[in-house]
């Protein structure tokens, strides 16, 4: 199995070492930009490549420089936590295909602060590797797996859990990845989708609008994430009160 990486955050550290240590080795290394990347030189170093083989975002954007991949003759890009748009001519490249770990159940909760939007919608939630294509988390799903949302869930302790689940999802997936033929299962139904500032819209609580206690709930603990900028938030006398919660299950 030969395989370009694509990452950033932690996650994608403990996925690249993974593979590393079970003796595949990335072709090549795509990092973010280092104004916004979080885990860059954390990932150059584990993957032991040379500097030729390691290229910045800002550089595949180019369209004229993707091509540069296509002599790595790779069978998958894995994109592991890779907040970027990746175009056409650099999802054409593998042989197989670009795989993405998304922190959702598909086809629900595609796009931005899925751990949120699962607390306030409902719906189910879990991880799931699938094929990247042009729309935004729709390709064919290769593994996926559910978690439960318990009630005391805030955002931030939902997203700890599945950020194991992806983990798991990945590592169960290795077997069918080496085989280089991974099923491929398309997505049923439409699903939800959400971009980054859908999560703005309301974080407001309007204090002369009545609310069901249930629905407050939902709303404080899908807002209790890991950014105080996130949380609901209410208006007096024109100063802004921020809410975050933490709820304990006796």
């Amino acid at each position: 199995m030969k395989y370009g990486f694509a990452g950033d955050r932690q996650l994608s550290v403990e996925i690249l070492s993974f593979l590393i240590n079970e003796g595949y080795k990335p072709s090549f290394l795509i990092v973010g930009d280092s104004k916004s990347s979080s885990h860059k030189q954390e990932l150059i170093k584990i993957s032991g490549l040379e500097e030729k083989s390691i290229y910045n975002m800002s550089f595949m954007n180019d369209p004229k420089n993707a091509d540069v991949l296509n002599d790595y003759e790779v069978d998958y890009i894995f994109g592991i936590h890779f907040p970027y748009i990746i175009y056409e001519n650099v999802l054409s490249i593998p042989k197989i295909g670009f795989l993405n770990l998304h922190p959702a159940y598909l086809p629900y909760n595609k796009g931005w602060h899925t751990p949120s939007w699962a607390i306030i919608d409902k719906k189910k939630y879990g991880a799931t590797l699938h094929f990247m294509s042009e729309e935004l988390d729709g390709g064919d799903i290769v593994a996926q797996a559910e978690i439960e949302v318990e009630p005391c869930f805030t955002a931030n302790e939902l997203y700890k859990n599945v950020l194991e689940l992806e983990k798991k999802v990945f590592i169960d997936a290795l077997p069918e990845l080496v085989s280089l033929n991974p099923k491929r299962i398309q997505q049923s139904g439409k699903g939800t989708s959400y971009n980054k500032k859908a999560l703005s819209r309301i974080q407001q609580i309007d204090m002369d609008n009545k609310i069901l206690p249930l629905e407050l709930i939902d709303k404080l603990r899908a807002l209790t994430t890991n950014d105080v900028n996130e949380a609901a938030y209410f208006i007096v006398d024109g100063k802004k009160y921020s809410i975050q919660v933490n709820i304990i299950a006796n």
